[in-house]
């Protein structure tokens, strides 16, 4: 075997097994609607974990006859289902369409975003650890969104399967409704605490556990394994004479690795958004939950993803510096974000809306994905491992790569480009939406769906027209750039 192949062969079995077991670390972000522009309810996260994981879209409709069995294809977790399951959509690696669903909404008008990936303190693991065949993160999205019908139900569910099966490693998880957005983060093997999202304020994380304050008696603001506090007093975790119950200092990492990789993007998103705030990068003292200056939008939503330290010294792509100690919100090998927002004053098939940018936020675009659709263009189901001309993910991903090359010159191109893109698609839904209350308002449900699907339709498939066409103009001038490097003339 030649030494290409060898290369080539090692490359898809890396991919295949997770190289390794990379770990899908992520950037949250929830809002509160008393904090929205308008009046909505938001949870959003990045999922930041392997370029080449390729996102394939999926549809899945009501059922009485689901299986009856789940049985996780990466991990030994199984455990029974019901039989009756409702549809969702999600954003599965390549080669696991039946888990790690990621992000979507089911037929409810419930929204699940699964999983941040964060880590409890050695303490806690020696008091109750990680069981090895036990819930994994790949595997909390597909049995719980299709089950639920309210955001408070995704946290039942997943709390009472965490204390069945054991968590087999850490992660944070977020649902949303019409009335609610709940984000629930375990801890050890068996315990979990989970809180509802003030409607004032707003809240990021990045792969660490960020709860503090838990009151077991606020039962409509708080749920949680029922010894949480117990449990961290018996085993040393927690010293009731020392003060309140802290459930991250009983039960989270804390340590040297977080002050760059997690501390920094806490603290430049809360400055982002809450510029007063005087938040030390290298202690974790940032408050849980912040108010912002200004009332936030998705446009806001979209430069949080996208944001990489601008302009500063700590900007690794400005530097073209891959060695930055401070871990950017916006990293190449994201494979996809989300945006998850309910607007419960519109239908939910177009009140629940997820905007989604495939691959690396800073250099992709946001594309309306709505609760109402039932099918994508062909090309969104499509593409493995390998790079491919009848791939969405890596239409996107091409561009992307090419900005790379030369990120300072490439990417102002591709961003003028999609902003401009994304500033059209925000019109155009607007007439949509309208278009949409009016016909069912006037009795014509089926022609609201057509029209809902057409615009769906259109607006992805010209996405990857747009990004066709950067494709060629990056081309263009990498050729010429190439060209004056080894022009050879003069003679």
């Amino acid at each position: 075997m030649s030494t290409n192949l060898k290369n080539e062969t090692n490359l898809k079995k890396n991919v295949t097994n997770g190289a390794g077991k990379n770990l899908s670390e992520c950037t949250t972000i929830i809002v509160g609607e008393k904090q929205t522009a308008d009046g909505s309810r938001i949870l959003a996260r990045s999922e930041d974990f392997d370029a080449l994981r390729t996102k394939n879209f999926i549809v899945r409709e009501d059922t009485n006859n689901g299986p009856e069995e789940f049985v996780a294809a990466d991990s030994p977790f199984h455990c029974p289902l019901p039989k009756e399951a409702l549809g969702y959509t999600g954003m599965p690696d390549y080669q696991y369409h039946n888990e790690w669903g990621s992000a979507g909404w089911n037929t409810a008008g419930v929204g699940e975003s699964s999983t941040e990936t964060i880590f409890s303190s050695s303490e806690a693991l020696k008091a109750d650890p990680y069981v090895a065949d036990g819930l994994s993160e790949c595997c909390t999205y597909n049995i719980v969104l299709p089950y639920i019908k309210t955001a408070r139900e995704g946290v039942k569910r997943l709390g009472a399967l965490i204390e069945k099966y054991g968590s087999a490693e850490g992660f944070g998880i977020g649902f949303i409704d019409d009335k609610e957005t709940w984000y629930l983060e375990n801890a050890g093997g068996h315990r979990w605490l989970a809180c509802r999202m003030p409607a004032d304020k707003y809240f990021v994380t990045g792969n660490q556990s960020r709860y503090r304050h838990y009151d077991p008696n606020d039962k409509d603001n708080f749920m949680a394994s029922a010894d949480l506090i117990e449990f961290a007093e018996k085993n040393g975790l927690y010293d009731p004479k020392k003060g309140e119950f802290d459930f991250h200092e009983a039960y989270s990492k804390d340590d040297i690795a977080d002050t760059t990789y997690n501390y920094p993007r806490v603290w430049g998103l809360q400055g982002l958004f809450s510029p007063d705030i005087k938040n030390d990068v290298t202690k974790n003292t940032f408050p849980v939950y912040a108010e912002a200056d200004h009332k936030l939008s998705i446009a806001d939503l979209r430069r949080a993803f996208r944001f990489h330290y601008d302009g500063t010294d700590h900007d690794p792509y400005l530097h073209n510096n891959g060695k930055e100690p401070y871990r950017p919100v916006s990293i190449f090998r994201t494979t996809q974000t989300h945006i998850l927002q309910n607007r419960p004053w519109l239908p939910k098939e177009i009140g629940c809306l997820t905007y989604v940018a495939l691959g690396m936020a800073d250099l992709g675009v946001f594309l309306p994905l709505y609760q109402g659709i039932h099918k994508f263009p062909e090309a969104y189901y499509l593409g493995d491992e390998n790079c491919s001309d009848d791939s969405a993910y890596w239409t996107f991903r091409k561009v992307m790569c090419l900005g790379m090359v030369n990120y300072n010159k490439y990417a102002p191109i591709i961003k003028e480009t999609y902003a401009y893109l994304e500033q059209e698609n925000d019109q155009r839904q607007k007439e949509m939406e309208d278009d949409y209350v009016g016909l069912i308002k006037s009795g014509h449900p089926m022609a609201a769906h057509d029209l809902l699907q057409d615009f769906s339709d259109r607006t992805l498939t010209h996405a990857l027209e747009v990004a066709h066409d950067l494709e060629n103009r990056l081309f263009t001038h990498l050729t010429v750039d190439i060209q004056k490097e080894y022009m050879f003339h003069g003679a």
